[in-house]
């Protein structure tokens, strides 16, 4: 096994083990870490499904974050707590809103998709601000988390972690099978020479909007997971801001990889966790990092572990 695979099957062990080890430690503060950790990890893979295998820039990824967390809280504001509402709500407007905007958006390339995904995403943001009676800018408290029966409580903290956890899990693999796939093919082909797929007879158009709305459902869905972790949501969480946040842990991680944003992930939350515990400016470290990054180690960490070097 190559150490890119024991690094992976050692993280996936890690994450399995967080709530027995909190049990043991007693120590809360670690497994709301883990908890944010898989929800974020969860929304980079789906940014890096367009973005590592389709070289689309987003920088409106986090939209569908907002998206998918407001699909719990609203309903939950007028005292609507079933779960599997919540999450088609999530996942269907989500999907709706990639397809509307990506029909524009995959009409330009360059600058321009990355300048009109974050208009986008900026349009939903001040409009989650305007709207007073969801709290506007001041946000919105969840006052009960989704509600799917007996079996699954997500009031309790551990049966929320493992519900996200297995949803990575399961999540990862989709997307293994679709990058492996006929389909995945096309994308990947797109990025290299979208015009010599197009003379092969693929219609790259409809594989690209395809793509873009499997990414943004996927991380609508993740936003719906976050408003249950979080109890609170605010249009703050869609702002580009942390759209670049995401595109971050996709670069550190290494696009184009299944696993490398999971990585990337981690190290993000981590340095983030320990930086500004030390530090006041510590964003300025991070830039500075990803500046190394881009540089010295292209490809990411997951680069760095296969031994591949990309020039």
């Amino acid at each position: 096994m190559t150490l890119r695979g024991w690094v992976t099957c050692a993280v996936i062990v890690v994450l399995a083990l967080v709530p027995p080890i909190v049990s043991l430690v007693d120590n809360a503060f670690i497994l709301d870490m883990a908890t944010r950790f898989v929800i974020l990890a969860i929304a980079a893979v789906s940014l890096n499904l367009i973005l590592g295998y389709g070289r689309m820039i987003s920088f409106g990824h986090a939209a569908y974050l907002g998206i998918g967390a407001y699909a719990v809280g609203i309903p939950a504001y007028y005292e609507v707590y079933n779960g599997y509402l919540h999450i088609l709500i999530a996942m269907s407007v989500s999907a709706v809103f990639a397809l509307v905007t990506g029909i524009v958006c995959l009409r330009t390339r360059g600058v321009n998709f990355i300048m009109i995904t974050m208009a986008f995403a900026q349009m939903v943001f001040f409009a989650f601000v305007s709207i007073e009676e969801y709290g506007g800018d001041d946000g919105l408290v969840i006052e009960m988390r989704s509600e799917f029966g007996s079996l699954i409580d997500l009031e309790n903290a551990s049966v929320l972690y493992y519900v996200c956890f297995v949803s990575l899990l399961l999540i990862l693999y989709l997307i293994r099978r679709i990058v492996r796939s006929r389909f995945g093919m096309v994308i990947q082909g797109a990025r290299g020479n979208e015009p010599r797929m197009q003379s092969l007879g693929f219609d790259t158009f409809r594989y690209k909007l395809a793509c873009y709305v499997i990414a943004g459902t996927i991380c609508g869905y993740a936003g719906a997971l976050l408003g249950n972790f979080t109890n609170f949501i605010s249009p703050e969480m869609m702002d580009w801001t942390r759209s670049g946040e995401l595109i971050f842990m996709v670069v550190l991680g290494g696009t184009g990889s299944v696993f490398g944003p999971v990585l990337g992930t981690s190290v993000f939350l981590f340095l983030e966790e320990i930086l500004s515990g030390l530090w006041l400016y510590w964003q300025l470290v991070f830039g500075v990092f990803l500046i190394l990054v881009v540089l010295f180690a292209k490809g990411g960490i997951d680069s760095w572990l296969s031994g591949r070097r990309t020039h």
